[in-house]
């Protein structure tokens, strides 16, 4: 699948600039100018040929965590310090140093996490869905009404506030109840998904309650397996991948779900190749709410928080969803979900050609690299709270283009 510069075909594809000289951020100097265009990643133009770079150019460098730029020129000019020493000289002046400046941004990241009634909403259903897995987990007799519960205001939150739901699964904060919290945040990707492939409501309401429930076989296994961190033995693997089997046994034998709901949670983790376990399914043989779920936790399980790693970006988890090549997803369903959620998916912070740094508030399901955003810091470095940064629809504004996907982790110092 190819996206071009328009964004409206879908896939991705990922530019490489010219093989041109790497300058480090560090050596860079107010004032410096090259005897051609210098880029950022390649593509994106920092400072053309002939212009001095400013404070501010280096401030955002150093905002943004750049490490590099590229360019296939030489510098003309070394420094705005050497520029005003040679005119002191002839002046007989003392040259003045230049001073930096680093715009803070942490303040306004932390406003991710809205405290209002819909981020209420979003807690409540983790905690109760927590209530739900330690009865599971502890064998003690759950009702399903008490999951249907969840399963339906979920979809109804979802429905009525999707751009905040979407949010939450980026950037929600939350410590604790981790497997309850993946579990709501795979129902909230696959009821998007489910949505847009316009199932029929009742098909859209099972799988999402197959997607709060895909994982409980979990519950019933050794925490010793479950958290390490080294690699698992040959046993331990074949007791991970007994997970389904688990889970269908709990949802069906249990629960008392029709087949519909167990066929979700039995061949989540079938592949589209038919390399997938527990029976190497393969194609359109695996169940559709299956496909969605496994979509929908893989890329929940990547922007997540893990014992094992790092949570990872929802543009980098994007960008490996869009390589997969039918190996292990549904083309249609990756489809539906850049449709719903954009290359740059909402609550994403992004880089701008001009310098300034934006969240990601709406998508355009015709344009994925075009999404609707609103400026957390402006290009001369002016940080805006909450909601009062300008909203700018990037299919509108023609000018600007996203340069790059930020790791808010990585922003002054904050650890989102």
């Amino acid at each position: 699948m190819v996206l071009g510069s328009d964004g409206k075909n879908f896939g991705l594809r990922f530019l490489k600039g010219k093989e041109m000289k790497k300058v480090l951020t560090n050596k860079l100097k107010e004032g410096m100018i090259f005897s051609k265009p210098v880029y950022i990643e390649g593509d994106n133009l920092f400072v053309p040929a002939g212009i001095a770079i400013k404070k501010k150019d280096l401030a955002r460098l150093q905002s943004w965590d750049i490490e590099a730029v590229q360019t296939e020129g030489e510098p003309v000019l070394q420094s705005a310090a050497e520029a005003a020493a040679q005119a002191d000289q002839k002046k007989g002046k003392p040259a003045l140093k230049p001073s930096g400046s680093k715009p803070s941004v942490a303040a306004v990241l932390n406003e991710t996490h809205e405290k209002d009634g819909t981020y209420q909403t979003y807690i409540k259903l983790i905690n109760k869905l927590n209530f739900v897995c330690d009865n599971i987990a502890s064998q003690t007799t759950v009702e399903a009404r008490s999951i249907d519960n969840i399963a339906s205001r979920l979809l109804q939150s979802v429905r009525e506030e999707r751009n905040s739901f979407i949010g939450y699964v980026l950037g929600g904060d939350i410590k604790g109840n981790d497997m309850a919290k993946n579990l709501v945040n795979t129902a909230i990707l696959s009821a998007l998904i489910a949505m847009e492939l316009k199932l029929p409501n009742h098909k859209v309401l099972q799988v999402v309650t197959g997607a709060l429930l895909h994982d409980v076989g979990m519950l019933r296994m050794p925490k010793e397996i479950l958290e390490k961190k080294g690699s698992l033995s040959e046993a331990e693997l074949q007791s991970i991948q007994a997970h389904p089997l688990y889970t269908y046994k709990i949802v069906t034998k249990e629960l008392l779900y029709p087949e519909d709901v167990g066929l979700i949670v039995l061949q989540h983790h079938e592949r589209w190749d038919g390399e997938g376990y527990p029976r190497r399914l393969a194609g359109q043989a695996i169940d559709m709410g299956a496909r969605i779920v496994s979509v929908a936790d893989a890329f929940e399980a990547m922007v997540s928080q893990k014992p094992y790693r790092n949570s990872m970006m929802g543009y980098q988890a994007m960008k490996n969803l869009l390589s997969d090549n039918l190996r292990r997803f549904d083309a249609e369903v990756i489809k539906a979900f850049i449709q719903t959620m954009g290359i740059y998916p909402i609550g994403s912070i992004i880089l701008l050609n001009n310098g300034a740094m934006a969240r990601v508030v709406d998508v355009q399901a015709t344009a994925p690299l075009r999404p609707s955003i609103r400026i957390l810091a402006d290009e001369f470095g002016k940080v805006y709270k909450h909601d009062k940064g300008e909203l700018i629809d990037l299919l509108v504004e023609k000018s600007l283009f996203i340069a790059k996907a930020v790791d808010p982790k990585g922003i002054n110092g904050l650890d989102a």
